[in-house]
């Protein structure tokens, strides 16, 4: 027997044995009206024979527990399961034990004559003993699977509230960075003495990326168009500072903008091509984006730096840990020789 089965969510050893013992002992003195001291006397014969049929009923429900746990998985399933499970517990009980009453009207016979007859009676006392054995388990597990149940949800969404909190911090680092803030005011004055009307939209770019940053960090999804004009402003920045040593492509298809994305995550993988990879006149740097199948991708020419600067903090696990919140779908990164690609999912508008 699998002691540890994740259906089951514990190891159950202990339990089985004391349950079963308990129950054993029990259920003649409460059912079968046995005692100690008067008739019909409780005789370790009596003992052996519950301690065997409740055995056997506490381990057919501790599968039939297994099977319905398997057969109806999601939550949603729950009373389906109960449901199911109730009903061949019944079946399961009551053939069992009747079964077992042809052995126990025997015993009955031999050891307690004229005390226990055999009968509806005795037959409805065995039948409402081996139901009660089997709430008695059913109650027991169930108690301690919800309770598991309950931690493991409890777990689950302490640990998004804390990547929640991570990726907001992560973000108002972005926003602080001061390698990002220091490139850009160098861009800002190379460009200010020779052209003042792009040094002027340079300035209004940048607050608007700054300012997006500010908007979105609470939020959970943002309307691709608008992670798009933030990306596009996001470019403007990038192509300002390297010039034609940068190519990026942004070909979105129109139908595809009133779906959702992470916000930043757009921003975020431009970054990180540009932070991990050679961009020079030598090797320029090709950057699309562009919607496939009911996803976004991003996709970069690979040519990959001998030094990587410090990270962000922000980077693809944290991404796909929040796309985990919202969708079913993964974020598929691939990497080839010449091509590094990411596909993030596109959630449909509720």
């Amino acid at each position: 027997m699998r002691w540890q089965h994740p259906k089951i969510g514990f190891d159950d050893r202990l339990v089985t044995v004391l349950g079963v013992i308990v129950m054993a002992f029990l259920i003649p003195i409460v059912f079968l009206g046995m005692g100690f001291r008067q008739a019909p006397y409780y005789t370790w014969e009596c003992f052996w024979m519950s301690l065997v049929c409740t055995a056997m009923i506490w381990v057919g429900v501790r599968y039939i527990m297994i099977w319905s746990r398997l057969r109806y998985p999601g939550f949603e399933q729950t009373r389906r399961r109960l449901w199911v499970q109730a009903g061949l517990m019944l079946v399961f009980t009551l053939t069992v034990n009747n079964l077992l009453d042809v052995v126990l009207d025997w015993i009955c016979h031999r050891f307690f004559p004229g005390d226990i007859q055999p009968g509806v009676d005795y037959n409805t006392r065995s039948n409402f003993a081996a139901l009660f054995c089997t709430l008695a388990a059913v109650a027991i597990y169930e108690s301690i699977y919800f309770m598991a149940e309950l931690r493991k949800s409890i777990e689950a969404q302490e640990g998004l509230k804390r990547e929640s909190l991570q990726a907001q911090l992560s973000a108002l680092k972005t926003q602080v960075n001061p390698h990002f803030l220091f490139n850009n005011l160098n861009t800002l004055c190379a460009i200010i003495p020779e052209e003042p009307e792009q040094a002027v939209a340079f300035v209004q770019q940048l607050s608007r990326v700054y300012r997006h940053i500010l908007e979105v960090k609470d939020e959970p999804s943002i309307l691709l168009s608008k992670e798009l004009d933030v990306l596009k402003a996001y470019a403007f920045l990038l192509k300002t500072r390297f010039g034609g040593n940068l190519d990026i492509s942004i070909q979105v298809r129109e139908e595809k903008l009133g779906e959702r994305v992470v916000p930043l995550s757009l921003q975020i993988l431009m970054e990180n091509a540009i932070k991990h990879n050679i961009v020079s006149a030598a090797k320029p740097l090709h950057i699309r984006v562009f919607s496939e199948e009911g996803r976004l991708v991003v996709s970069n020419t690979l040519q990959k730096k001998q030094q990587v600067s410090e990270s962000t903090g922000i980077g693809l696990a944290n991404i796909r840990n929040r796309y985990r919140l919202l969708s079913d779908q993964e974020v598929e990164v691939h990497e080839e020789p010449a091509q590094f690609t990411v596909y993030i999912p596109l959630i449909c508008a509720s």
